[in-house]
C-alpha cells in the first residue's frame, strides 16, 4: 500500500507511553483547580518535566553558525534519504542524526571561527557571536527537518517518467515540487491560534526533541560509562561503515538468511513462506543493518518496547496468519500470482501491462480495458486497502474511546485558559504577520493552477478542490494530533474523491493526492515544528525562514539526485537495476493504476471480487472497543498495553517493505529496548541514541561510497553474491509445476 510517507504521522516512533497519556488525561480535569499553583509554568505535568520554564531572549539564533551547519545538514540528508528512497533497502536519516553531530560542529566551529563582528547595510553580524548555544543547535534541525521525508511529489515525477513515459521535465517538476510542499506552511501558519498557542495543545513527540536538545546543552544527573556520547557515535559510525562493505558489497546474502529456503530449495512452499522479497518472510534473518533500521520501520531503538511488540503482533497476524490462509484457499485466484508483490496483475496471472488499455493521452480506454480483462491484485495487496480503511476507523475509534474526553477538555481549556509561561516568553519575539502566511498562499496557489493546467497534470478546478481539504482538515486533525500523538491519514479520502470524480486519469489522481492530503501532512509538520520552536523560545520570524528555506533546499537537492539516478542508473526501477528496484516508487505506481486508471468503482464496487475488503472498517470501528471496557475495569491489567492503531502499522507499508524486515526490527527491539533498557538502563539512557544514529549514519555513507566505488566493477558471480535463495517464491502457486 502507497503509504510510506503518509503514514508517517501516525507511525510508531511518534506513540507516547499509555501511562503518560493517561497521567495526562488526569491533570487535564484537575488543571483549573491548579492554575495557580503553576502560573510560572505548564499546567500539564509532562510539559512541566521536558520544558524549561526560563528563556534568555538575548541569545543569538539565525547565526553564521546555525546557517552553515542547517544548510549543509539539510542539503546532505536530502542527498542521503533521496538516495535511498530509490533503492531496495531503503533507510532514513532522521533528525536525532542531525542533534548529534550537528552538537560537536557547532562547539568546534565556536572554537575557531574568528570573534570579528561586521556590519552589512547598517546590520551587525559576526562569524562567532559566542558559544554555539541550544537555540542554534535547534534552528539547525529545523533546517534540517524539511530533508527528512523526501518531498511525496518526486513520486509522481518518478512514476510519470519511469511507468508511464512521459517525463515531467526538471523545471516543471521543480515547480510541482515547491508548490505542494509549500503551500503547507500557509495552512500552518494560519493554523497557530489554535494549534501552538494554547498550552493544552501538547504536541508530545516535540517533548522528546525538547529533552534531547536540554541533555546536550544543560548539565544532567546521566550517568552509565565513562565514554561521552561522541565517542559511542564514532565508534558505531566507523564499524557499521567498515561492516556493510560485506553485505552490501562482498556477501548480500547476509541481508536475506532464510532457513526454509536454505532447507527445502525445491518446494515452492517453502520459498513463499520464507523469502523476503515475493514471500511473507518466516524464519528470514538479516546482517544488514538496512534491513533492520530500515525506512519502514526506523531504528528498533526510537520505540518502546511494549509498542513494538503491538507492531510485530500485528505483523504476524497479517502477514504468518491471514496471508498464507487467504493464499492456500486461493481467495480471488491468487494462486494464480506470487503470495506478496506490489505488482498489479491480470486474471491469468501475468504482469499487468497499462499501455494495452490507455490511450495517447494517458487516460484509461474502457474498451481496451474490457477486451485486456480485468485488474487483479495478489491476497496481500488486496487486504493492505481494506486494512487500510480498517486502520483510519480504528484510529478515530482508539482516539474517541482513550482520550476522548481529554481532546474535549483541552480543547475548551484552549479558549479558557489563560496564557501559560511559554506563551508569555514568546511575546519577547515578534511575530511572523498573517500577510506573510497569505502571500506564500497566493503564490503558491496560482502557481499550483499553473503547473497542472500547463503540463497536463489535472484541470485547475480539481486543484481548487484539492485545496479545500487540507483548508477543513488541517485544525481539527491537528488538534487530535497535538493532543494524542497520533494522525488519521487522509489519503483513502482523496483517492476515492478523484477516482470516482477522474475515473481513466491516473495522474490526476496521484496529482490530487499530493495537493489534496501532503499538503495538510506538511502542514501538521510544520505546525510540530513551530511548537518545538515554541517550547524552545525560537523567534518565530527566524523558525519561518529556516522553514521555508530548508524546503526549498530540500526540493533542488532531492529533485536533483532523482533526476541524476534516473539518467544513470542502468535498468533503474526494475529488477535487473537491483539494488535501485524503486520498490517505493513501484507500490505508488501501482496505487495510481488501481485508484486512478482502472478506479475505485471497477476495483471495488459491488460487482468486483474486493469489494467485501472495504467492510473491514467494521472491524477497525469495533475492534477497541473490548480492550477499552476490559481496562475500565482492569485498569492495571495487561490489556492496558494493547493499542490496536499499532497493530494496523505493518499493513501500510506490506507491501513495499521486504517482508522480513519486522522480524529483523522486533529482534533489534529485543536487544536494545528490553534487554539493554531493562538490565542497563543507565546506560541505555545515555548511550541508547548516539548508537542508533552511529550505526545509521556509517551505513548510509557506506552505501554511498559503496556505489561510486564499485559502480564500474565486476564482482565475482557467487553462491553469497544472490540475495534471491527462494527463487520459485516469484511464481504463483497455480502456475507453477512441482517437480516429482
Amino acid at each position: 500500500m502507497d503509504v510510506s510517507k503518509e503514514s508517517s504521522g501516525s507511525s510508531h516512533d511518534d506513540f507516547i507511553s499509555s501511562s503518560g497519556m493517561h497521567d495526562m488525561e488526569k491533570q487535564t480535569k484537575n488543571v483549573d483547580g491548579m492554575a495557580d499553583e503553576v502560573d510560572d509554568d505548564s499546567p500539564f505535568e509532562m510539559v512541566r518535566t521536558a520544558v524549561s520554564n526560563k528563556d534568555s531572549p538575548e541569545l543569538p539564533c539565525l547565526t553564521f553558525r546555525s546557517w552553515v551547519l542547517g544548510i549543509g545538514f539539510c542539503a546532505a540528508l536530502s542527498f542521503v534519504n533521496q538516495f535511498y528512497w530509490f533503492r531496495e533497502n531503503s533507510i532514513i536519516l532522521g533528525g536525532f542524526v542531525v542533534q548529534l553531530i550537528s552538537f560537536p560542529l557547532g562547539y568546534l566551529m565556536a572554537l575557531l571561527l574568528p570573534k570579528r563582528t561586521f556590519n552589512t547595510f547598517g546590520w551587525s553580524w559576526s562569524l562567532n557571536p559566542g558559544p554555539f548555544n541550544i537555540k542554534e543547535h535547534v534552528i539547525v534541525s529545523i533546517f534540517a527537518g524539511a530533508s527528512v521525508g523526501t518531498a511525496y511529489g518526486i513520486d509522481v515525477v518518478t512514476i510519470k517518467r519511469m511507468w508511464y513515459k512521459s517525463g515531467l521535465g526538471f523545471g516543471p517538476s521543480v515547480l510541482f515540487i515547491l508548490t505542494s510542499q509549500i503551500m503547507g506552511y500557509s495552512f500552518a501558519g494560519f493554523s497557530r491560534k489554535f494549534l501552538v498557542y494554547p498550552a493544552s495543545m501538547i504536541w508530545p513527540a516535540s517533548l522528546i526533541s525538547v529533552t534531547l536538545f536540554r541533555t546536550f546543552h544543560e548539565v544532567q544527573s546521566i550517568g552509565g560509562g565513562r565514554f561521552t556520547r561522541s565517542q559511542i557515535f564514532w565508534v558505531c559510525f566507523i564499524g557499521s561503515f567498515a561492516w556493510y562493505f560485506i553485505p552490501g558489497v562482498i556477501f548480500p546474502a547476509l541481508g536475506f538468511l532464510s532457513i526454509l529456503c536454505f532447507a527445502a530449495p525445491g518446494n515452492i512452499i517453502a520459498n513463499q513462506l520464507g523469502d523476503a522479497f515475493n514471500g511473507v518472510g518466516v524464519l528470514n534473518f538479516s546482517l544488514d543493518w538496512s534491513y533492520i533500521s530500515s525506512a519502514y520501520t526506523q531504528s528498533p531503538i526510537a520505540i518502546p518496547w511494549v509498542y513494538a511488540c503491538n507492531v510485530f503482533v500485528g505483523f504476524v497476524i497479517i502477514m504468518w496468519v491471514a496471508t498464507p490462509i487467504g493464499y492456500y484457499t486461493n481467495t480471488w485466484d491468487t494462486q494464480l500470482m506470487p503470495m506478496y508483490s506490489a505488482s498489479v496483475y491480470t486474471t491469468n496471472g501475468s504482469v499487468f501491462d497499462i499501455h494495452q488499455v490507455m490511450t495517447n493521452n494517458g487516460m484509461l480506454d474502457v474498451e481496451k480495458y474490457s477486451s485486456y480483462g480485468p485488474l487483479r491484485l495478489t491476497f496481500t495487496f488486496a487486504m493492505t486497502y481494506g486494512l487500510g480503511f480498517a486502520g483510519l476507523v480504528n484510529l478515530i475509534s482508539y482516539i474517541a474511546l482513550n482520550h476522548g474526553p481529554s481532546i474535549m477538555e483541552q480543547m475548551r481549556q484552549a479558549r479558557t485558559l489563560n496564557e501559560d509561561v511559554h506563551m508569555r516568553l514568546m511575546r519577547v519575539y515578534k511575530e511572523v504577520p498573517h500577510w506573510w502566511y497569505g502571500v506564500t498562499f497566493v503564490i503558491t496557489f496560482a502557481l499550483s493552477i499553473v503547473t497542472c493546467e500547463v503540463y497536463n497534470l489535472m484541470p485547475w478546478y480539481w486543484v481548487i478542490v484539492a485545496t479545500v481539504i487540507p483548508l477543513v482538515f488541517t485544525v481539527p486533525i491537528g488538534i487530535i494530533q497535538a493532543i494524542s500523538n497520533q494522525q488519521p491519514g487522509l489519503n483513502v479520502i482523496t483517492e476515492f474523491i478523484i477516482g470516482y470524480a477522474r475515473a481513466g486519469d491516473p495522474i490526476a489522481n496521484v496529482t490530487f493526492k499530493v495537493y489534496g492530503y501532503i499538503t495538510m501532512a506538511q502542514a501538521l509538520a510544520l505546525v510540530s515544528d513551530q511548537k518545538l520552536g515554541h517550547y524552545m523560545k525560537i523567534p518565530p520570524r527566524d523558525l519561518f525562514i529556516a522553514q521555508l528555506v530548508g524546503t526549498i533546499i530540500a526540493a533542488f537537492v532531492q529533485l536533483g539526485v532523482a533526476f541524476w539516478l534516473m539518467d544513470t542508473v542502468a535498468n533503474i526501477c526494475t529488477p535487473e537495476g537491483f539494488p535501485f528496484t524503486c520498490i517505493q516508487a513501484n507500490t505508488f505506481f501501482s496505487a495510481s493504476v488501481i485508484w486512478g486508471l482502472v478506479g475505485p468503482e471497477r476495483m471495488f464496487g459491488t460487482s468486483s471480487p474486493y469489494h467485501p475488503i472495504l467492510y473491514l472498517f467494521i472491524l477497525g470501528a469495533l475492534l477497541p472497543v473490548p480492550f477499552w471496557l476490559w481496562k475500565q475495569k482492569f485498569p492495571t491489567s495487561w490489556i492496558r498495553h494493547v493499542h490496536t492503531p499499532l497493530l494496523f502499522i505493518a499493513s501500510g507499508f506490506m507491501p513495499p517493505a521486504p517482508s522480513h524486515v519486522y522480524t529483523n526490527w522486533f529482534i533489534g527491539c529485543f536487544f536494545f529496548n528490553y534487554l539493554w533498557h531493562k538490565y542497563r538502563n543507565a546506560q541505555w539512557n545515555r548511550y541508547a541514541f548516539a548508537l542508533s544514529a552511529g550505526l545509521d549514519s556509517g551505513l548510509a555513507i557506506s552505501g554511498i561510497v559503496t556505489y561510486f566505488a564499485f559502480m564500474n566493477v565486476k564482482m565475482p558471480d557467487w553462491w553469497g553474491y544472490n540475495t534471491h535463495h527462494c527463487p520459485l517464491a516469484a511464481h504463483g502457486m497455480s502456475s507453477y509445476e512441482q517437480p516429482v
